[in-house]
C-alpha cells in the first residue's frame, strides 16, 4: 500500500481546506499514474471529495479529469488532472467503488465513456454538454432524456418488481425507487433521480455575479447556511479576505441552528414513522422554534439573506443574543423531554434497532459522509478534521455510534443536537468583536480552490477553477446526499419492504441537492 500520507510519495499537489492554488500547480499526470494514484490513496484511507471534468475553453475535444481528495488525518486535501480521449477512458469504478457516480456523471456532461463501468447510466437525464455526444450509445437521447431506460432484473421464484415514484403523495419531491422483491424480501433496490435537475453548476459558470450567491442558497434549500457557507468561504479565499471573528461566530451560530432544526425534525419525522405522536409532534413544534431563532437573527427561518462575501449582512447585540439564549434554554428543556421519550419506550426501539444497518466497512467502501456515517462509526466530522471559520478556535465534539442501523442515525442526531445547543450557547455569551463586513479583492485568475462545510446532512464541496480574468471556467459543487444515496439502497437489502420508508427517512437526503 502506499502511503499517502508522506508527501514525497504524493505526486499530487497539497492544499488545505481553502487554500487558493495556481491552475499551473496542479500535476498533470498520464491517465494509468493518476488512476493508481486514487487507489493508493483510497486504500490508504483517504476519502475523494470530488472527480469531475472540464472542457478546455478553447478546444472542447479536450477534456480534463481533476480529482480531489481529503485525508482527515492530517486535514490536507489533494488535487491531480489528467487529459482523457473523447473515446473514453477505462472505469475505476471496479476498484474504486467511491467513484462510481462521479464518472457516470462525467459520461453524461462530457459525453466520454467510462469503459467497463458495472452501472453506467444516466444521472440527471440532460443532453452532453458537447453537442453530437451520446456515451449511452442509443439511438435516441431523447428516450434517455426521458427516463427511458434498462433497469436492473431478479427473476425467478417469488421474485417480483415494485416501482415507486417518480410522483408521490403530499408534498416529497420526485424520485423513482425500483424495488427487486422475494415475497416482502428486498433483494436489490435502483435509485432514479434527476427530476429536480436545475442546471445549478452550468449557471454559475461565468459567475461571480450577483445571482451566484442566490444559487448557493438555493441549491437545497434545507441546507441555506451550509452552501451559502461554502460559496462564501471559496470567494473569499479567490478574494484574499479573511473575516472577521465576530462574523465568523454569527456565521457558525446559523450554521448550527440549521443543523437543530434539521434535525430535531428528521428525529420527529422518524417518530411519525413509526407512529408514535408524543415526539413527532413535540420535535415538529421544536424545529419551528430552531427556524425562528434563525428569523430572529436575520429576518428569515432559513437563513437567506444572511452571509456576503466578507461577513454577514445582520449582527447580533447584546439583548438579541439574550434573547436567544432564552430560546435555546427553552429549545433545549423540551427536547430533552420530548425525545428521550423515544429511547425509553420499547415499541419504538423494536422499529429503530437492526432496521437498514450499513456496516463501518460498506460506508467506508461507498465514501459516505456526515451522520449518516459517524452512525456506522466512521469518526469523521470536517468541522475538527478540515476546519474553517469560527470551527478553527472553537470545535465541537465528534458524535459517532456503531451498528449503522436506524436507531444509530437517530441516536447521532441526538447527540449532535445536545452539542450544538452548547457550542451556540457558548458562542453568544462570548461573541468576539469585529466588523460585520470586510473588503475583499477582484477574485485570483488561472487558479483553482477547494472549500468543504460539514453542513447537516454532512460533507459539502465547492470547487472552483477560474480563467484568466477571475471568472469561474467551472464550478463543481457535491452536496452530501450525491455521496449517501447509494448507502440507502445498501441499507435496505434483506429488509421488509414495509421498512422502507423508515430507513429513507432516516438518512432524509435531498432530491435537489443530488440533481444540481
Amino acid at each position: 500500500m502506499t502511503n499517502m500520507s508522506a508527501k514525497q510519495n504524493n505526486p499530487m499537489a497539497e492544499i488545505s481546506n481553502g487554500q487558493v492554488l495556481a491552475r499551473s500547480a496542479i500535476p498533470d499526470m498520464p491517465l494509468p499514474e493518476f488512476q493508481h494514484a486514487i487507489v493508493d490513496a483510497v486504500e490508504a484511507h483517504h476519502r475523494i471529495c470530488a472527480l469531475f471534468g472540464s472542457l478546455d475553453a478553447e478546444d472542447e475535444s479536450c477534456l480534463t479529469l481533476y480529482v480531489v481528495l481529503a485525508d482527515d488525518h492530517r486535514n490536507r486535501l489533494y488535487v491531480a488532472s489528467a487529459n482523457v480521449s473523447s473515446d473514453g477512458f477505462p472505469s475505476l469504478t471496479p476498484r474504486c467503488p467511491q467513484v462510481h457516480l462521479f464518472e457516470r456523471e462525467i459520461a453524461e456532461q462530457f459525453g466520454v465513456k467510462p469503459m467497463g463501468h458495472p452501472w453506467l447510466k444516466p444521472v440527471r437525464f440532460h443532453r452532453s454538454y458537447r453537442l453530437g455526444t451520446d456515451a449511452w450509445n442509443r439511438g435516441d437521447n431523447d428516450a434517455v432524456e426521458a427516463g427511458i431506460m434498462d433497469y436492473y432484473q431478479i427473476t425467478g421464484g417469488q421474485v417480483h418488481e415494485v416501482a415507486v415514484g417518480p410522483i408521490h403523495a403530499g408534498v416529497i419531491e420526485p424520485g423513482h425507487f425500483r424495488f427487486q422483491c422475494d415475497g416482502e424480501v428486498i433483494l436489490h433496490l435502483e435509485i432514479c433521480l434527476g427530476y429536480q435537475h436545475r442546471g445549478i453548476e452550468r449557471a454559475m459558470e461565468r459567475g461571480p455575479n450577483k445571482r451566484s450567491l442566490h444559487y448557493a442558497e438555493t441549491l437545497a434549500g434545507d441546507t441555506t447556511v451550509g452552501h451559502a457557507s461554502a460559496y462564501t468561504q471559496l470567494m473569499e479565499s479567490l478574494g484574499s479576505c479573511q473575516i472577521s471573528p465576530r462574523a465568523a461566530a454569527i456565521r457558525g451560530i446559523a450554521m448550527e441552528l440549521e443543523r437543530l432544526a434539521n434535525h430535531m425534525g428528521d428525529l420527529g419525522a422518524l417518530s411519525g414513522d413509526v407512529g408514535f405522536l408524543p415526539t413527532a409532534s413535540f420535535c415538529g413544534r421544536i424545529r419551528g422554534d430552531c427556524l425562528n431563532m434563525t428569523a430572529a437573527l436575520c429576518g428569515n427561518r432559513f437563513g437567506r439573506g444572511l452571509l456576503r462575501i466578507g461577513g454577514v449582512r445582520f449582527d447580533a447585540d447584546a439583548a438579541l443574543a439574550d434573547d436567544l439564549i432564552r430560546r435555546l434554554d427553552a429549545i433545549e428543556h423540551d427536547s430533552c423531554a420530548a425525545i428521550n421519550l423515544l429511547w425509553e419506550t420499547s415499541s419504538v426501539m423494536a422499529r429503530f434497532e437492526g432496521i437498514g444497518a450499513v456496516s463501518e466497512e460498506v460506508a467506508r467502501e461507498i465514501g459516505m459522509v456526515g451522520p449518516a456515517a459517524r452512525a456506522c462509526g466512521l469518526d469523521l466530522d470536517l468541522r475538527r478534521d478540515h476546519p474553517s471559520g469560527i470551527y478553527q478556535f472553537n470545535h465541537i465534539p465528534v458524535s459517532t455510534w456503531r451498528g449503522g442501523d436506524v436507531f444509530a442515525r437517530a441516536y447521532v442526531r441526538w447527540l449532535e443536537i445536545q452539542r450544538s445547543i452548547l457550542y451556540i450557547r457558548e458562542q453568544l455569551k462570548a461573541l468576539p468583536a469585529g466588523l460585520m463586513q470586510v473588503d475583499f479583492s477582484a477574485p485570483r485568475p488561472e487558479a483553482l480552490v477547494v472549500t468543504l462545510q460539514e453542513a447537516w446532512r454532512g460533507q459539502i464541496c465547492h470547487i472552483a477553477l477560474t480563467d484568466a480574468q477571475g471568472r469561474f471556467e467551472r464550478y463543481k459543487i457535491v452536496d452530501p446526499s450525491f455521496y449517501n444515496w447509494m448507502a440507502v439502497a445498501m441499507a435496505v437489502r434483506g429488509q421488509q419492504i414495509s421498512d422502507f420508508p423508515l430507513c429513507n427517512k432516516s438518512f432524509n437526503l435531498s432530491y435537489c441537492g443530488h440533481d444540481l
